[in-house]
Formats: C-alpha cells, structure tokens, sequence
C-alpha cells in the first residue's frame, strides 16, 4: 500500500537523491553519465524551492514529488517501485491540491511523456532545452 505525507525535510534529503538517480537512471537514457552527475549536484538544492511529498510503500521512500506555485516541478519514484502506482499515487494527489496543474517533461522520456497522457494531460508547447539551458527539450503540459 501507498501512503503519501509531506516531506521531512533535509533530513530525507539523502534518500530523495537516491531515488531521484535510481528514476533517471533507470528512464533517462539520453543523459551521459557526466549529465547525471551533473544533475545530481543541482537536484538537492530545488528540494527546499518546492513542496515535497513523498510516497511511502511499507515504510521505504519510494518515490516523491514536488510542487511549486501550482506547476509539477519533480516526480520520480524509484526503479525498484516502478510501475506500482506510487507514481499515479504522487500525481493525483497533486491534482487535487492543484487542478490545474502544469509540468515541463524531458521529451526524450517517452514513458514519462506517456505516462502524462495517460494521466489526461497535453502538450502545449516546447522548449529547445531545459531550465539550465542545455540541451534537452522539454515538453510543457497541461491537464486536457
């Protein structure tokens, strides 16, 4: 069973990194390792720019999410959880707080592109790169 609960803050920091590179690695085979690494630096300081929630399944983080301003900033759950609905869990759970929630998604994803559709959001426009400016486009989405 899933359970959802407001982050505990910098103390659950190290686990939400680990579960943000076992999601990557495990979805974002466009990015070089270097890019990872890269990321990995960044990742730790948005956990405190957003609203975190994170989703528990028998007592493991296993996946989080996080909200800022009413756009979906981040959701990854970790590989070892995928496909167990912590993902739609986090998702829904942002909806109801925000029905009009939007999100930016690596267009080189195509589960996670997919996994947006499924969930009844659309594409509403592109960008050649993303928020650091490098290199890989983003998809903007909205719910339909």
């Amino acid at each position: 069973m899933t359970t959802l609960r407001p982050s505990r803050g910098e103390a659950e920091y190290p686990r939400l990194l680990e579960i943000w590179r076992s999601a990557v690695e495990a979805t974002h085979h466009f990015l070089a390792p270097a890019d990872v690494e890269y990321y990995a630096t960044r990742v730790p300081v948005y956990f405190p720019q957003v609203d975190v929630t994170v989703a528990e399944v028998d007592g493991i983080l296993a996946g989080f999410s996080g909200i800022a301003e009413g756009k979906l900033e981040m959701l990854f759950v970790h590989d070892d959880f995928r496909g167990r609905g912590v993902g739609s869990a986090l998702l829904r759970a942002a909806l109801d707080r925000f029905p009009g929630l939007t999100l930016d998604v690596n267009e080189q994803n195509p589960r996670a592109v997919g996994f947006y559709l499924h969930h009844g959001f659309e594409v509403v426009g592109r960008q050649e790169t993303d928020s650091d400016g490098r290199p890989f486009p983003l998809l903007e989405l909205t719910r339909a």
